[in-house]
């Protein structure tokens, strides 16, 4: 009833049967009525997107005349059912990565790593040449807690527990258990359907720590297979040679260090966060060695291992003789298990390791004393011929060692800029140093703070203020983990909205001042603080060559980039920069961003690592990972990055270890290629070209957002309003509280946006850029060469097609009939109807297709699935806004609690249908 007319491919049985599932569980709790009013607006969405006469104006009345308790159940089934459907489809990716596997035989699959390997190979990278290029592999995947997830951990650990129950194989089942493996599926969705999708409340910042640490063991399974793989398509495409190897992927977080706008990161949180982190990796370090325990009762009676165990094993006790007492009940020929012993208990010495005890007698001082423990064992296993397998599992215990270490991800803080500069400014003028530092010149400000960054300065945290004293708290706390925990343990001090160089010294000031708290290690014992400016508007990715150039002239600053090993990390703002200039002129300036960055550092002697802030969604950076590596510069990417991985993108990445592994298989691959494949030769005149197309679209972009009357139309015709209201994250929605556009944080932006199918962010100012060349064939020859030769091009039309298509005007028109054609807001929906219009014969002109997405076909069918059901929740909606705004109907006056709540679950159903928030 749900699901019918459906083919008979794996995929569409799946999701038949699983809307059975879901069909006799709303009969059995809400009743046959109801369920039949679910089926009737089924068949009138289906009439709807068929074009059948009069069908919207139907739905529309049918949806206007529901009760509360009737929309309730209309909007849980739909949203349910999109749940199970991404489910199965997820299953059919997986399928079909498996089919082409086997299907590929002795070939590489593509987009794998060995077939990177192999066209490296191809192209003439000779064994010295992919060693330098493993050698600048260091690719870091930084979780956020950026909130866009919708979704409720509850909701998504019995979603997980449904793909799991499906994952048997059912071929090989009885048909009891067969029944029992059917029940269980059922009865996971009895619970959904009885669960409430709407938290009570915001998640605390601690609550979100524990959210990222649960996807740990999913990380912990498949990083290693990763790391595998390299090393098994090195051996094949390189047969008889050898090479050095080091962590290629790590990975870090901003989950309770992200202080930005977020008054409840505090630096107790902080500490919280960071002793939670290393409890979880240390926790998993001792269950791996457990595990090797139990399994390696391996025998010196059987077989020879060497005297480099024996050795070990031997000092080991010599500088701790009270050892001897774990060994008395392990017998003296398994010399494996007798060193396993050892590791085991200075492990649990090394858990007791604090930020204020940490000289632990026997305890680890670094990870790489763990490994090193554990690689004798490895070199034992393999002395002796026919080990080899059991020494795999050892590798892959060494690499969890090298790849979690003892902190699991590298924490980074980030603030405000404004916020560190109203800090510092309050401790200038505290000391006596500097009245009024607020209305000094930058030129002026530069001065001052190189002058006085290491002038001793004494103050008491009396008489500051709450946030100074808290700045101060953090860090002396961040000190404290670089001497404690080492310098692993920390990423950075990542410095939002980074306008002027002095930006940048105010986090050195902070750093040279704040109290270290450790009277016996010498200040310049401390490893130094890795500080990351990161460029997020139009006009600052412009400025920022300029800014990194003026900071590396400043000798105090050259100074601290050199005790770094001469690295620098910038972090490039994806979404802010589409929210403040639009997405071509975006795409622009983070790319003329890289290149001018990277000359500078070039010119410099630096080594220069780009930090990707891309969002999950398409009008915050997203797409495909792949796509976006491939599409960086040439010549600016070495092989090593870090990049965001924010929001819902964490769940749907990381639930599954078969989606995991594809992603970060697919991470991996484009990296080397983009870092190791000659680069291509992009004609001058294309990049004039670009220059122009973006000032085009930024100009039209900007009437946009300037128009008398956006603002009134956003408000109105999005549901930004209940949107701030969502309690899915623990960080307020606008920065500063300001209640202008400019405050609002780019997520709510994209997240409205997206809610209404609309998807302005992500190709507004295209089509006005490029509707001149349209009618100018040598020039639309041009654009269709950039398109088939420059992967950076393809890239930004590829993925504005795919936002196109995930637009439906007719749906948003909804919204836009919201507005009163008294208050000119009307203009503003013509405007961006006539942009996408223009928007999309673009992307067709350019690409040689008829219809959208006509290159993916999947993806095209999916879209076409979904709609049909995402389009009775985005109607209803559209109703709940018109009740909302209209404080004199009965419904607001009497039920607004329940309206604000109906309308949350409207937010998270069509969440669930487009695949991404915000």
């Amino acid at each position: 009833m749900l699901f019918e007319n459906v083919d008979n491919s794996s995929l569409h049985r799946e999701i038949a049967e699983l809307g059975e599932m879901l069909e006799l569980t709303i009969e059995e709790i809400a009743g046959p009525e109801l369920l039949q009013q679910v089926a009737t607006i089924v068949r009138i969405s289906q009439d709807r997107r068929n074009h059948k006469q009069h069908a919207n104006e139907e739905l529309k009345t049918l949806i206007s005349s529901l009760t509360e308790p009737q929309l309730r159940v209309v909007i849980r089934a739909f949203s349910i059912f999109l749940d199970l459907v991404n489910i199965a489809e997820d299953r059919q990716r997986v399928r079909v990565l498996r089919d082409r596997a086997r299907n590929a035989q002795s070939a590489p699959r593509s987009e794998s790593i060995e077939n990177a390997l192999l066209q490296l190979k191809d192209e003439g990278s000779s064994t010295d040449r992919m060693q330098q290029l493993l050698d600048q592999l260091e690719i870091e995947l930084v979780f956020t807690a950026h909130p866009t997830d919708a979704k409720r951990r509850s909701i998504r650990r019995k979603l997980r527990r449904i793909r799991v129950l499906l994952d048997v194989n059912t071929s090989d089942l009885l048909p009891g258990e067969l029944a029992r493996n059917r029940r269980g599926i059922r009865a996971e969705v009895a619970k959904l359907w009885q669960t409430d999708f709407v938290r009570p409340w915001r998640p605390t910042v601690l609550q979100e720590v524990q959210r990222g640490l649960s996807i740990q063991p999913v990380l912990w399974e498949v990083v290693p297979q990763i790391l595998k793989e390299i090393r098994a398509g090195l051996a094949d495409v390189y047969p008889g040679e050898s090479f050095r190897e080091h962590p290629y992927i790590t990975f870090g977080s901003w989950i309770g260090g992200d202080r930005d706008g977020h008054p409840f990161v505090t630096h107790r949180v902080t500490e919280q966060t960071l002793l939670w982190l290393r409890q979880s990796a240390m926790e998993a370090h001792i269950a791996t060695c457990r595990n090797l325990f139990e399994s390696l009762s391996v025998s010196k009676r059987q077989v020879s291992l060497g005297t480099e165990i024996d050795d070990a094993l031997t000092a080991a006790l010599e500088r701790w003789p009270h050892l001897q007492g774990i060994l008395r009940e392990i017998p003296p020929d398994e010399i494996l298990r007798r060193n396993l012993a050892v590791i085991l208990r200075r492990l649990e010495q090394t858990q007791n390791v604090g930020l204020d005890d940490f000289f632990v007698d026997g305890a680890y001082a670094t990870p790489q004393e763990l490994a090193e423990d554990v690689s004798v064992i490895y070199r034992a296993l393999l002395s002796t011929p026919g080990n080899e397998l059991i020494a795999e599992e050892i590798s892959e215990c060494i690499d969890k060692i090298n790849v979690f270490g003892f902190h699991l991800a590298r924490l980074d803080v980030r603030q405000d800029s404004r916020r560190n500069g109203d800090v510092v400014n309050e401790l200038l003028q505290y000391t006596g140093v500097c009245e009024n530092a607020e209305t000094l010149s930058e030129t002026e400000r530069q001065e001052l703070l190189a002058k006085t960054l290491t002038q001793p300065l004494s103050f008491s945290t009396e008489g500051l203020s709450d946030e100074t004293r808290e700045t101060l708290s953090l860090f002396q706390l961040l000190k404290r983990v670089k001497v404690a925990f080492g310098p692993q343990t920390l990423g950075g001090y990542v410095i939002s909205m980074c306008h002027v160089p002095s930006d940048i010294l105010n986090v050195l000031w902070l750093w040279e001042h704040a109290d270290s708290e450790f009277p016996f290690v010498k200040p310049d014992r401390i490893p130094p603080l890795p500080i990351i400016p990161l460029f997020e508007t139009i006009d600052d990715l412009r400025q920022a060559s300029t800014i990194f150039a003026t900071m590396l002239d400043i000798p105090c600053y050259r100074e601290h980039v050199r005790s770094q090993q001469d690295r620098q990390i910038i972090m490039l703002g994806y979404s802010d920069s589409t929210k403040d200039g639009g997405y071509l002129a975006a795409c622009w300036s983070l790319y003329r961003a890289q290149q001018q960055l990277y000359q500078i550092a070039l010119r410099e002697g630096v080594q220069l690592t780009f930090f990707h802030g891309r969002g999950g969604s398409l009008g915050r950076g997203g797409g495909p990972a792949a796509r976006s590596i491939l599409s960086l510069p040439p010549q600016t990417f070495h092989g090593a990055m870090r990049l965001t991985e924010q929001g819902e993108v964490l769940a749907d990445r990381y639930d599954d270890p078969n989606i995991a592994h594809r992603h970060m298989e697919q991470v991996v691959w484009s990296s080397l290629l983009a870092a190791g494949m000659p680069p291509a030769d992009i004609p001058e005149e294309w990049f004039e070209s670009m220059r122009q197309l973006s000032e085009a679209s930024f100009k039209a972009y900007l009437e946009l957002v300037r128009h008398p009357n956006f603002v009134d139309f956003f408000r109105r015709c999005t549901p930004i309003s209940e949107i701030e209201r969502l309690l899915i994250g623990s960080r307020p929605s606008r920065r500063r509280g300001g209640s202008s556009l400019s405050d609002l944080r780019a997520i709510p932006w994209v997240f409205s946006w997206t809610q209404s199918r609309c998807l302005v962010p992500a190709w507004y100012g295209l089509g006005a850029a490029i509707q001149e060349s349209l009618t100018d064939p040598a020039a639309l020859e041009q654009l269709r060469s950039m398109y088939q030769k420059w992967p950076f091009f393809r890239a930004t039309i590829d993925n504005a097609e795919l936002a196109l298509s995930k637009t439906d005007l007719e749906i948003s028109k909804q919204y836009a009939d919201l507005t009163d054609d008294a208050s000119g807001s009307s203009e503003v929906g013509d405007r961006i109807a006539e942009e996408y219009a223009r928007s999309r014969d673009a992307v067709l002109a350019i690409s040689g297709n008829e219809k959208l997405l006509d290159g993916i076909q999947w993806l095209q069918e999916s879209i076409k699935l979904r709609n049909q059901f995402i389009d009775p929740l985005n109607l209803i909606q559209v109703d709940l806004l018109r009740r909302l705004q209209n404080p004199q109907s009965p419904e607001h006056s009497e039920n607004e609690e329940n309206l604000r709540h109906l309308m949350r679950l409207t937010i998270k159903g069509i969440a669930a249908g487009m695949r991404t928030s915000g």
